[in-house]
């Protein structure tokens, strides 16, 4: 009897129920709140599900990301090994060429302006920079917080690991695709702050048409001129591009079929679940952590901002030619923020189509935010 009371007391002590701190139960609620937010409200499901199924698993059980030096047999546990692909910018960069080989640069050839509306979104990144400075963040914990506001989590973890900021990196992560996933939420208030109903009804000139021609060398001289200029984005724009490359050639269909659903799902699994494995309750629940979420709905809320204003500026010097609202689609959060340019402007006209002419910016913002990664990487000698 004492054999079997032994070992129904060890069995019983290996439950989670022995091990969880309050902490733990606080982060389990956020999982289940993004899992509610991804699978009921549809705000992206694609990155909400697998960050918020790994916030689950490490708040259950922590080994699952455990260093091999963490364990007793020297073997790492599952998730550890997907994050390592995280901290060598592998994922991020793979998720670039995934998304190259799905985007149509088409409306930013159409319209170079929209060039324009991207880089204005960027100033929410740097205004954050200084904000984090002042709340006490080093020069390189500040710049990898702030790239938060472009609303690329891709480019936030590629930074991160870059700049040796590994340790914040879960936070930065979870913070810069929690606000992709709110796009919707976050972006129309600031939109119509800054708008007048006039302006949101503007009704833009069908783009021009762009030649196969055009398209096959766009990726080829953006990846030229970025990646001379700033070498080191070259493993971001020179994925995003290349991935392009593959769509827009023709030759290569496989290849772009490829990069843009099998590799991209599987990326997107990888990446998701090890991000959300980052978000144990020790990690995640102190000071450090508020003042990066809060930091970065500052900058992508500036970012927004900024765009809008950009716009209204070119609205004015183009006679009431351009929409405001398109350049609000300057943050990186590809479709998304191009669909609530779309989404906001035909609440005032249901007639006004924007999807197209906010592509240019949304797109352009990709870019940009990337080329904003490199310039802090330039300053820093990375």
């Amino acid at each position: 009897m004492s054999y079997v009371g032994e070992t129904l007391s060890n069995l019983l002590h290996q439950t989670a129920f022995f091990n969880l701190t309050w902490g733990n139960y606080v982060m389990i609620l956020v999982a289940f709140i993004f899992l509610f937010l991804a699978i009921k409200k549809g705000f992206e499901p694609l990155l909400l599900v697998p960050i918020a199924f790994g916030m689950l698993l490490v708040n259950i059980y922590p080994d699952i990301i455990a260093s091999p030096e963490e364990t007793s047999n020297g073997v790492g546990g599952l998730l550890y090994y997907f994050y390592s692909l995280d901290e060598w910018s592998i994922l991020p960069s793979l998720i670039f060429m995934g998304v190259g080989a799905m985007t149509d640069f088409g409306p930013l050839i159409a319209n170079p302006i929209s060039f324009l509306l991207g880089a204005a979104a960027q100033f929410g990144i740097f205004g954050a920079y200084f904000m984090a400075i002042l709340l006490g963040f080093n020069d390189k914990a500040a710049a990898a917080v702030s790239i938060i506001g472009g609303a690329d989590g891709p480019t936030s973890i590629f930074l991160a690991g870059k700049l040796g900021q590994t340790g914040l990196m879960g936070p930065i992560a979870v913070a810069a695709y929690s606000y992709m996933a709110l796009v919707p939420i976050i972006q129309p208030p600031i939109m119509k702050l800054f708008t007048s109903k006039k302006e949101r009804a503007i009704k833009m000139e069908n783009l021009r048409p762009v030649s196969k021609l055009e398209k096959i060398l766009f990726p080829i001289v953006v990846t030229s001129v970025v990646c001379i200029i700033l070498p080191t984005t070259a493993p971001l724009v020179g994925m995003l591009m290349l991935g392009n490359l593959f769509r827009e050639s023709g030759v290569v269909r496989q290849l772009s079929e490829t990069a843009s659903n099998a590799m991209m799902y599987i990326v997107v699994i990888l990446l998701g679940t090890s991000v959300g494995a980052t978000t144990s309750a020790e990690a995640f629940l102190n000071i450090t952590t508020l003042k990066i979420v809060a930091l970065g709905l500052i900058a992508f809320m500036f970012g927004t901002a900024a765009g809008t204003l950009f716009g209204k500026l070119l609205c004015k010097l183009t006679g009431g030619k351009i929409n405001p609202l398109i350049g609000s689609a300057g943050v990186s959060a590809v479709p998304m923020a191009a669909r609530v340019s779309q989404k906001v402007g035909a609440d005032e006209d249901p007639t006004n189509f924007l999807l197209m002419h906010a592509m240019g910016p949304n797109v352009a913002g990709v870019i940009g935010t990337a080329v904003a990664a490199g310039v802090f990487m330039a300053i820093f000698g990375i």
